[in-house]
């Protein structure tokens, strides 16, 4: 009978744990999808707001930046001079660490009147005070547009 107990309640707090990674993952999608939207509105503001004030992101041509306030710029700079430009990130997988602390998202990215028609992605997602921020992301062009 003890046998038993032990099974239901490990299957249980496995059910349990499981549903606050879903929980965590669903955010996370739901962050990305909003930051997503802010690319097509050319909100800077919206995009950063997942930023950590240490944030680097390494764009597709292998180029990189780090710290919020200089990404911004980067990306203003973007929109100012391409009022055309759009990415779309689209997430494949997520994968939560086993504190809850830490995530791991890898895609797609597709680039619309861009250097590039897109490849893949990774962002490096850290929890800090219950709310999931971008530490990190990688963007690798895969789809060169030789158009452009």
């Amino acid at each position: 009978m003890r046998a038993i107990f032990i099974f239901v309640f490990v299957l249980a707090a496995q059910f349990l744990y499981a549903q606050n990674h879903d929980d965590d993952v669903a955010i996370i999608k739901s962050y990305r999808t909003l930051s997503n939207k802010a690319i097509a509105k050319h909100d800077v503001n919206g995009i950063a707001q997942f930023w950590l004030d240490d944030f680097v992101q390494v764009i597709g041509r292998g180029t990189y930046e780090t710290g919020k306030e200089n990404i911004i710029a980067s990306w203003q700079a973007l929109f100012n001079s391409n009022a055309q430009v759009v990415y779309v990130r689209t997430p494949e997988k997520i994968v939560v660490s086993d504190n809850d602390t830490m995530a791991w998202e890898s895609g797609k990215w597709t680039g619309i009147h861009t250097y590039s028609k897109g490849g893949n992605y990774a962002a490096m997602w850290i929890k800090r005070n219950g709310i999931w921020m971008l530490k990190a992301e990688l963007f690798v062009s895969l789809k060169p547009d030789k158009q452009q």
